[in-house]
């Protein structure tokens, strides 16, 4: 199959290494691969090193930004539009929202066109059947979702409104949680049926297969951490929403209790300079650490060098750190949202609790310091729920099994 994937930004990013992880397996698939993606803004990092250097094609396009810009947004539609006109794929697959709502737009374009080729002389009605018939088939995956609780209803009804016409020239969508379906489905932007989960994948052997004992000496002496500290782990950017403020005041009443704990940021963002403030004013400067910038490989590094992991995200559709950090055999603490519950299980894999909810965080986190049997089963039981079901490989087996069925659908034109 001739395949276009379509991502705004390749930053590093969950959404992002998703996307790149497929594009390389549906390449070593034998399938024709093309990668269109925006610059890649931003201080988190980037994967385009990492995407140029496979073998299939890239194109960057300057105009695909995240923000909304009507100039830049327009610009960027109608390069799509004609790089589509050239590529003439099979299978259009979009990623996060900007890039989702001008990369299916353009796809039922071209499908509109292709069919209009095909039957020249047809009723409308004829000619609407074919549109949804026909090249290219259209996927998009949800890694989560533009409208959520934390922004005003206002732009949340411009979010759905805006998903939903997009919906409507979809063709089939992945969710990287049934969290996501069950949102979208709410949202009025189609039957259920249209939906598959696919968990998001992660290069499994890098998180299963740790650092010995001396090279987790050296982490944690990079970063001035005693070798006997029981080390809190948070990945995720440092913005807002990500939940940082909740781990600086959970520690603020543990600090004192454990004077062997330290807590671990890994990762960087636009909000580094806030959550270092805060962490500041708490006094605990001492007790903290933050990697900055770090190479995905590392991040598996850092996480063997901890002992336990905090995710307090106010929204994702299921963060790549959970999945990440159990394979790593860590007990984890996560806030209760979105495609969190699918695979935090209270008392086998880790800890679920409300979001915001500081008390319950408190008490998690000290039940762990204090009992490294316990933290021992729930990683075990984390590593066994995550070791095959979000394998990188095996996510690209079952996308490749969405675009085939797609493909069933398409009638071949004489």
């Amino acid at each position: 199959m001739k395949i276009v994937h379509i991502i705004t930004r390749l930053i590093l990013g969950g959404a992002q290494e998703n996307t790149l992880f497929t594009c390389e397996g549906l390449h070593r698939h034998g399938h024709e691969v093309t990668l269109i993606t925006g610059p890649p803004l931003g201080p988190e990092g980037q994967l385009m090193d990492r995407a140029r250097a496979g073998d299939y094609r890239v194109i960057e396009i300057n105009s695909l930004r995240r923000a909304i810009n009507p100039f830049y947004d327009m610009a960027a539609y109608s390069r799509i539009k004609k790089l589509l006109v050239e590529l003439d794929p099979d299978i259009v697959h979009t990623h996060s929202a900007k890039a989702g709502i001008l990369g299916r737009k353009a796809a039922a374009v071209i499908r509109e066109r292709n069919s209009a080729a095909c039957c020249p002389v047809v009723t409308r009605m004829r000619q609407a059947q074919d549109a949804l018939c026909g090249r290219p088939r259209i996927i998009h995956t949800i890694h989560g979702l533009a409208f959520h609780p934390y922004q005003s209803s206002l732009v949340n009804r411009f979010y759905i409104a805006v998903e939903r016409g997009a919906a409507g020239k979809t063709d089939s969508f992945i969710s990287v949680a049934q969290a996501m379906t069950d949102q979208a489905v709410a949202a009025g932007m189609g039957s259920a049926k249209k939906f598959t989960r696919i968990f998001s994948g992660v290069e499994t052997a890098n998180y299963l297969n740790g650092p010995g004992p001396e090279k987790i000496a050296q982490l944690r002496s990079e970063l001035n951490i005693p070798g006997d500290a029981v080390v809190i782990a948070t990945v995720a950017r440092l913005f807002k929403l990500k939940g940082h403020e909740y781990i600086v005041e959970s520690a603020k009443k543990i600090a004192a209790r454990h004077k062997n704990v330290v807590w671990l940021f890994i990762g960087d963002g636009s909000w580094r300079g806030r959550i270092e403030n805060q962490i500041a004013q708490a006094g605990l400067t001492k007790r903290f650490r933050l990697s900055g910038l770090v190479a995905p490989e590392r991040v598996a590094e850092l996480l063997h060098a901890s002992d336990i992991l905090a995710h307090c995200s106010l929204r994702e559709g299921l963060a790549r750190a959970l999945s990440q950090a159990m394979l790593c055999g860590k007990a984890v603490i996560s806030f209760d949202v979105d495609g969190a519950r699918e695979i935090v299980i209270n008392g086998k894999t880790g800890f679920l609790i409300e979001p915001r909810d500081l008390a319950g965080l408190v008490e998690a986190q000290e039940k762990l310091i204090t009992d490294s049997e316990l933290r021992q089963k729930l990683g075990d039981g984390g590593r066994e729920l995550c070791r095959e079901e979000f394998d990188h490989e095996i996510m690209a087996d079952r996308i490749e099994r969405v675009y085939k069925e797609q493909m069933a659908f398409v009638p071949v034109s004489e």
